[in-house]
């Protein structure tokens, strides 16, 4: 039961080719947007598509196969766990993100519609 405490598992479109960093030899860090979409009726009875944003961070082995293997408009699922963190920007303000630490990625081979 302690795995269920942090775990968030995720399926999406990747937004934006990975961006990666290298900080020597084998460490590399890879981050990546991917869009959640959900479809709902709201009290009018219309349709409405919401997205939803998420930040994945990858290390070692995954930003590795993110950097070989991912790109724009792929969907992919994820499983990981989120992380909440602080920075400093350039400006010297606090910032405050959520990211997804990736544990394992799951790509989805779909045929195109050529």
């Amino acid at each position: 039961m302690n795995a269920l405490k942090n775990s968030v598992r995720l399926t999406g479109f990747l937004g934006a080719d990975p961006e990666i960093k290298s900080f020597g030899e084998g460490q590399n860090l890879a981050y990546v947007s991917m869009a959640t979409n959900d479809r709902f009726k709201n009290k009018a009875g219309e349709w409405v598509e919401e997205t939803q944003w998420h930040r994945l961070v990858m290390w070692g082995r995954q930003a590795q196969f993110a950097e070989e293997h991912l790109f724009k408009g792929i969907e992919i699922s994820v499983e990981g766990k989120l992380i909440n963190r602080t920075y400093t920007d350039k400006e010297g303000q606090t910032r405050y993100t959520t990211e997804i630490r990736v544990n394992e990625v799951l790509m989805f081979n779909r045929k195109s519609a050529e």
